[in-house]
């Protein structure tokens, strides 16, 4: 728990959209919670922060970041 609450921890309320946005987005792409979380989180950390883009959407022109963050979070 220590862990995930530091990984928190500079999260902003614009950044817990963006991730929720992106969970809902991905939750019935056979991952589980966890791993799409995990997931969300990191591809919201490589987007800028004034990006204006979902997460969805930044994604598909961003494969390198994409694939960097399918394998941190255990996806693919």
């Amino acid at each position: 728990m220590l862990a995930s609450t530091a990984a928190f921890a500079d999260t902003t309320e614009d950044d817990v959209t963006w991730i929720n946005q992106c969970t809902a987005d991905n939750k019935k792409e056979g991952a589980t919670e966890d791993v799409v979380r995990k997931y969300c989180v990191c591809m919201n950390n490589a987007m800028g922060d004034e990006e204006a883009k979902s997460v969805t959407e930044w994604e598909k022109t961003h494969p390198d970041e994409t694939k960097a963050c399918d394998k941190e979070a255990g996806w693919k």
